[in-house]
């Protein structure tokens, strides 16, 4: 498809091109026309005037047919050249106008291939358990109860990828307006913190909080969003009665927001696919099986990258990871 709409493209940049250029080589070849002709007719009347006995020869046709030959010539070589050269500019202006939208065409297709497949697993396994206790004659209170429970966990799922779904997506929209103002750190963090909270009481994990009152230009929501998803995610994948952390620092130009935790860590090959989305590790794959989606930190990733900032992450297997996030200030 874009392949053809290349071709279209490059074609019409010829076509533009080539007028342009045929268009000034027909006015250059009338300008050299006229020029030569009035030149010929001055030197003719300049001998008479010189000579007026014995009257010169009249104006050589011949030449100047020749003179005009020679010119148009050189206007067919030199636009001949013009169409070489320009149809080759033309085909890689065309590729490099389009390879934004063609990124983009794919990038949206694959979304909607990732996310179909993520929506099918749920919605198989649902299917799946309605049909088989449907067929089950002998189905009392206690079964259906049980796969009503089930059943919910599933909706749960689908109702926290749709979620996940839409703030990627939201994220993701080239043009989308975002509303920033003075922002106190501390306040977010703290929100974010006790938005986690329960998950960590479950787990008997200790937050670590070491942050001060810094005040940026940011979106108070996202930043908080973005919190929620570093500290849950450090809550989720650390072991039972150990240590999560967040801190801050400040440099000239930019605040850190440091996220530890003491959890399985990530392996280096795994390292660099992190923020893409519905990408898991096998460590996490195998630790939370099908609880996660892969989308949270490619959330996190939009939220830092609308903020102008950037985030690194540091890990090793078995002890830990750190999130950094560097935000400016300004």
């Amino acid at each position: 498809m874009f392949q053809k709409a290349r071709i279209k493209l490059t074609a019409w940049y010829l076509l533009i091109i080539m007028f342009i250029s045929i268009s000034f080589s027909l006015v250059i070849f009338q300008l050299i026309n006229t020029e030569v002709t009035r030149f010929a007719q001055s030197q003719h009347i300049r001998n008479q005037l010189r000579s007026p006995v014995f009257p010169p020869p009249p104006i050589d046709t011949d030449l100047l047919n020749e003179i005009r030959r020679r010119i148009t010539n050189s206007l067919l070589f030199l636009n001949g050249s013009i169409f070489v050269i320009s149809g080759g500019l033309s085909y890689f202006l065309a590729g490099k106008t389009l390879r934004p939208i063609k990124d983009m065409v794919e990038e949206q297709n694959q979304f909607v291939s990732d996310s179909s497949h993520e929506i099918r697993t749920p919605l198989t396994s649902l299917k799946s358990a309605f049909e088989v206790n449907l067929r089950d004659p002998d189905l009392n209170i206690k079964q259906a109860r049980n796969l009503i429970s089930e059943s919910i966990v599933e909706v749960n799922k689908l109702q926290s990828l749709s979620d996940q779904l839409l703030l990627l997506a939201q994220y993701q929209k080239p043009n989308n307006y975002i509303k920033f103002e003075n922002v106190f750190l501390k306040k977010t963090i703290l929100q974010s913190v006790s938005q986690v909270k329960p998950l960590a009481k479950i787990k008997n994990i200790q937050l670590k909080v070491k942050v001060h009152d810094y005040k940026i230009n940011a979106n108070p929501h996202n930043l908080k969003e973005l919190f929620t998803i570093l500290l849950d995610n450090a809550i989720k994948y650390t072991p039972n009665n150990k240590v999560v952390q967040i801190e801050t620092r400040k440099t000239d130009r930019s605040i850190l927001i440091i996220v530890k935790d003491q959890g399985i860590g990530i392996d280096k090959k795994d390292l660099p696919h992190i923020f893409d989305r519905f990408y898991r590790a096998d460590s996490a794959r195998s630790k939370q099986g099908k609880n996660g989606f892969g989308l949270g930190l490619s959330i996190a990733q939009k939220i830092v990258r609308q903020h102008r900032g950037d985030i690194k992450v540091e890990s090793v297997p078995q002890k830990g990871s750190i999130f950094t996030v560097h935000l400016p200030l300004k």
